[in-house]
């Protein structure tokens, strides 16, 4: 608040054994803030303990839950509650600090399509920024790390209402998962960058340096039943064959063969793609998508590739309660055509799916030479 940052109502409820007390400091800070609230884990993020309350008779049984999921996952259960905003959208604001002084920002991202609270789809730039809002929140990130004597990478979350105003939610001293839209828009490696800070080398560019280059999109691969609740889920990857082509993007830490447990986070990988504008990335990932085949786990390809195809999304309709509104039972999987099913009848029946297209082939000589790089089965390069 010193630097000048705007932030939402909101005070700390710090955990104690004596549940009497919490309870009358939690009733009077909920009456301070005002309805509607949203509760959640002061020592931690990822939509842990986090409860949306619209009424005071909710607010008692809400504030116990998330205390509960805050001390498991966490090992504390202090509670912070703030106002909700509705119909919001969750914009982050990507910095970089070095040792010298130096504080840029690299544009925002738009996080705003996520379910139980964790970030699905994340774009950069934003579809509703207009570049006032954009310097004005630029500004608020870089002005609220240096406050803080920041260096490195990091990023500053705030949340825009539908008026326009935009508050301060945190700040993650880390990268984020979804950094890569920021290097695609920006052509700067954050992951090099942040090295060279920690090796007390000055940022090699200043503000007036950094423009932003197309639209770039970012879609987190998980394996899990939409269907299902979101449920995670497990099994082999007996095939995991990524898009290919320009433009398309994987970062992942797995290879078909691999298991999918329950022991780790479900998400399997992250799938980016960068376009000339918002169109031509959105058309890009529904290509990727259709592309992407993983068997052996149910994953949320069918629903991110809903998503993408909304027309709600397409006209950059987005806010924090996206999937809740769009889809407020569990989504069903459309069901595959009749000739579809004939097809993978028949494929079956002929064993075509037992075939496979050689790596090599054999030359005048004799010799064994790579196939055309290019050829490839039912690729389409937007």
């Amino acid at each position: 608040m010193d630097a000048g940052v705007p932030v939402i109502p909101g005070q700390e409820i710090v955990d104690s054994d004596d549940e009497g007390r919490l309870i009358d400091a939690l009733v009077a800070a909920a009456t301070e803030v005002d309805y509607p609230l949203l509760l959640k884990a002061s020592a931690g993020g990822g939509g842990k303990g986090m409860r949306a309350v619209h009424e005071p008779k909710n607010l008692q049984q809400e504030f116990l839950a998330a205390r509960r999921e805050a001390q498991t996952a966490f090992g504390d259960g202090t509670v912070y509650i703030e106002r909700l905003l509705d119909g919001s959208r969750h914009i982050e604001v990507q910095i970089l600090a070095d040792l010298h002084g130096s504080t840029v920002h690299l544009f925002e991202r738009e996080c705003s399509i996520q379910r139980r609270h964790q970030k699905v789809v994340e774009e950069a730039p934003s579809p509703v920024l207009d570049e006032s809002t954009r310097l004005a929140m630029g500004d608020a990130a870089v002005a609220a790390a240096a406050a803080v004597d920041y260096a490195g990478a990091g990023t500053v979350e705030f949340l825009l209402a539908p008026n326009g105003s935009f508050y301060f939610l945190e700040m993650n001293t880390r990268l984020q998962v979804e950094h890569p839209v920021t290097e695609c828009i920006t052509g700067v490696d954050l992951v090099e960058q942040q090295i060279r800070v920690a090796s007390g080398l000055p940022l090699p560019f200043t503000q007036e340096d950094l423009t932003i280059r197309g639209h770039a999109i970012e879609v987190r691969i998980y394996a899990e039943d939409p269907s299902q609740g979101f449920l995670p889920a497990t099994g082999p990857l007996a095939v995991f064959r990524p898009p290919e082509g320009p433009g398309i993007r994987l970062d992942t830490g797995v290879r078909e063969g691999d298991v999918a447990r329950i022991d780790f986070d479900p998400m399997l990988g992250k799938l980016i793609v960068h376009g000339s504008n918002r169109d031509h990335a959105i058309r890009r990932m529904m290509s990727a998508l259709s592309d992407f085949v993983i068997l052996g786990a149910t994953t949320n390809i069918g629903f991110l590739s809903d998503v993408i195809a909304h027309p709600a999304y397409r006209a950059g309709e987005t806010d924090t309660g996206f999937i809740q509104r769009h889809y407020p039972k569990d989504w069903v999987a459309p069901a595959p055509s009749e000739a579809l099913l004939l097809i993978a009848a028949a494929s079956e029946h002929l064993g075509i799916h037992r075939k496979s297209v050689g790596l090599t082939a054999v030359n005048d000589t004799g010799r064994t030479t790579p196939n055309d790089p290019f050829q490839r089965l039912d690729r389409r390069y937007p």
